[in-house]
């Protein structure tokens, strides 16, 4: 029995340890519109667990031989708004089992334009390293090769459009059967894949994006289903005419009073990031309709108010040029009548 008991112990370590080793993720923020967001993979069937997203300050991940106790410690860091990389020294000094060499941590916060900091373990398992810049960290273990890290900083970098957009793009990048080794005979690059995004307004429980792909049956990439989730969730909003209007123009939503749900037709006379937003009589936030980057054209766009209580409520739009900044900036005026 003492024999029996022993070897259960010790395959529940084992299986608790595989399934603690989270693979390759991204966090990132986005300083012109306060978004921060992340987004990662692993051959596990659910790596949502690593992912700490703090909506108008940062986001922290932490991977690798994963432990609630240091993730919590690592919140109440961020929390007191600590550096990225004060926060990974602390967490380094304070590991909960004294064996900070086979974790892995990512963290990013939006002061002074995007602030980043990694660290990655000796001992993480094969192959590990990450990579980071002003607005990102990226970092993975168990992965296939540098490859897979470098892929997604170039995917996040090179894509146009909102953080949302970027992020996903980024975990494409990663799409390669055996990104994460252990799943290479499973003929994907992961098991489970997450994507995140906070507004500045938005708590925990609430945030603008948040959409994840568990437990894939073999053969099936979890980012290949994420994809489809988040095409679903972006095309609320539909390009009604590709010709190029003649100027900027935000309509008046229709119908108007409504109940639930209104039209809001707008025109970009040239391409850039729109962020449409609705605020409550009181300033308060209310959904963000649009935020992403679009081409020259005629859109329309949906907001659904069934959440919300009758009132008045301001839609307010800004696109934003890569090269010139904000170009267009409009507000109208929304009456909601239940």
């Amino acid at each position: 029995m003492r024999v029996t008991l022993l070897s259960v112990a010790i395959l529940v370590f084992a299986i608790s340890h595989i399934r603690s080793q989270d693979t390759f993720s991204i966090c990132a923020v986005d300083p012109a519109t306060g978004q921060v967001g992340s987004a990662g993979a692993s051959c596990v069937n659910d790596c949502t667990i690593l992912t700490d997203v703090h909506p108008g300050y940062g986001v922290v991940h932490t991977q690798a031989s994963w432990l609630s106790t240091n993730q919590n410690y690592a919140r109440s860091l961020m929390n007191l708004h600590l550096p990225p990389q004060a926060i990974i020294d602390s967490l380094v000094l304070h590991d909960a089992q004294n064996n900070p060499t086979i974790r892995q941590y990512g963290i990013i916060d939006l002061a002074n334009n995007g602030r980043s900091a990694a660290y990655t373990g000796v001992n993480c398992l094969d192959y590990k390293s990450h990579l980071t810049g002003p607005t990102f960290s990226i970092q993975g273990n168990i992965l296939l090769g540098q490859q897979i890290l470098d892929s997604m900083k170039s995917r996040f970098l090179n894509t146009p459009g909102s953080l949302a957009v970027k992020l996903m793009a980024a975990l494409q990048g990663a799409k390669v059967i055996g990104a994460d080794t252990r799943c290479a005979g499973w003929n994907t690059s992961s098991k489970s894949a997450f994507i995140r995004v906070a507004n500045p307004g938005d708590t925990l429980g609430t945030l603008y994006l948040n959409l994840k792909a568990l437990n894939a049956p073999f053969g099936r990439d979890p980012i290949d289903s994420l994809q489809v989730l988040f095409n679903n969730w972006i095309t609320s909003v539909r390009n009604i005419s590709g010709l190029v209007p003649e100027n900027f123009s935000l309509q008046q939503n229709y119908p108007n009073p409504f109940n639930p749900s209104t039209s809001i037709k707008y025109e970009l006379h040239t391409g850039g990031l729109v962020i449409m937003t609705v605020y409550d009589a009181l300033g308060n936030f209310a959904g963000n309709i649009v935020n992403q980057f679009q081409q020259a054209g005629t859109y329309e766009a949906q907001w659904d108010g069934i959440n919300f209580p009758s009132g008045v409520y301001y839609l307010k739009m800004n696109v934003y040029s890569p090269d010139k900044g904000n170009v267009y900036s409009a507000s109208r005026r929304m009456l909601l009548l239940k």
